[in-house]
């Protein structure tokens, strides 16, 4: 069966600190320090660490974690993803989704990487990693480390992708597309600006202007009306519109504007995301796992694990008895799995489990790893740069 991305939304419980002097920053320093100098126990890897990286370490960029300590979305608590089947099958869903995606992507175009994802260059750099496995859709990683490999799990919201054709298309020219489809709505997210209800990512801010955040640049307004958003065709699919299994020639048919009609049986463009519900890509599913294989131990930052194609990357990494490192600040699903058979003398040259800020954290280990290069390591002195 397909591996397919669903949300897991059980409540997750409360980390446990391993090992137990990592409940401190210099703690947690020192620990990740020895994770990643330490000789590889798992010997057919390549002595590198590979990352599995989520939303908690894009935060700082303005991007909020949706997820709570708990595991459970925060932010917008009745929060229901549309469905990758719901999208190809209903005009309407993709009305939706778009209209509120239109409104979602100005915050999203204007976010950049923070010290975390330049921190992980670092890492790169001094040869600590081998690759990044990102499930964030924001595109931080490459742009911050295009020399690091990185695999976007979860597909990236840079592009719209036809069904029909495969073809990609940019996304901040799509949102031009749209944005003359649409004037009134155009019009609309022109107020919302000037307000700032579209500038911040507090939830109390955004809920005094009448909004909603969800999780992918989506932005919900109670009590409009998505059925009047309109949305563009593939222009390949329209100009030729392809050939069926059936050798039958599709349609795209639009109105007098350009929008995309649902008499039309082609030409539906989607975020080129994994939505909740879609299959991974049989060789994104492969090259993560390669990935796993040619590593030496797997450090997770910021994620919960709570989408089971996350989740099964790390279990991957245990059932090969490869040391495991998890940085995030609640719970994790599953990590008692992972640190079930950790020994009390562990100093966390075999697992980590720790929970910090990585806009300051990761450039502190930055730092520490290069001055433990220059000589002896002495965590204490960084102490200060989390206080």
């Amino acid at each position: 069966m397909p591996l397919m991305r669903i949300p897991y939304t059980a409540p997750l419980p409360p980390p446990t600190i391993i090992p137990a002097s990592a409940s401190t920053s210099s703690g947690a320093l020192a620990a990740l320090h020895d994770f990643l100098t330490a000789r590889p126990t798992h010997t057919s890897g390549n002595g590198k660490t590979v990352l599995l990286t989520g939303a908690g370490i894009s935060v700082a960029s303005g991007l909020a974690d949706y997820r709570g300590t708990r595991g459970t979305y925060t932010l917008n608590k009745t929060y229901r993803p549309i469905y990758f089947h719901e999208f190809c099958a209903n005009h309407e869903a993709r009305k939706r989704y778009w209209a509120r995606s239109f409104l979602g992507w100005t915050n999203l175009t204007r976010a950049r990487p923070n010290p975390a994802h330049y921190a992980v260059a670092g890492l790169g750099d001094m040869g600590y990693v081998s690759s990044v496995i990102t499930q964030n859709v924001d595109s931080f990683h490459p742009m911050a480390h295009p020399s690091l490999r990185t695999l976007e799990l979860h597909g990236y919201l840079r592009s719209a992708v036809c069904l029909s054709c495969r073809t990609e298309y940019n996304r901040a020219e799509f949102q031009n597309d749209l944005a003359k489809l649409n004037p009134a709505w155009a019009a609309f997210l022109a107020e919302m600006l000037e307000s700032g209800a579209l500038t911040t990512e507090n939830p109390e801010e955004r809920h005094r202007c009448g909004l909603k955040t969800n999780p992918d640049g989506d932005v919900d307004v109670p009590g409009v009306e998505y059925g009047t958003f309109r949305y563009p065709p593939c222009p390949k699919c329209h100009a030729d519109p392809p050939v069926g299994a059936d050798g039958e020639r599709k349609r795209v048919e639009v109105d007098s504007d350009g929008a995309w009609l649902p008499s039309s049986t082609a030409g539906v463009l989607k975020p080129a995301v994994i939505m909740f519900g879609e299959s991974i890509p049989g060789a994104v599913k492969t090259a993560a796992e390669q990935a796993i294989d040619e590593a030496s131990r797997i450090l997770v930052l910021g994620s919960s694990l709570a989408t089971y194609s996350a989740w099964r990357l790390v279990k991957r990494a245990k059932e090969s008895n490869m040391p495991i490192g998890i940085a995030n600040l609640g719970g994790v699903r599953g990590e008692d799995q992972f640190f079930g058979n950790v020994a009390p003398s562990n100093t966390g040259k075999f697992a980590v489990r720790c929970a910090q800020s990585l806009e300051k954290f990761l450039p502190g280990l930055v730092g520490v790893l290069q001055e433990g290069s220059r000589g002896a390591f002495q965590p204490a002195p960084w102490a200060t740069l989390f206080r």
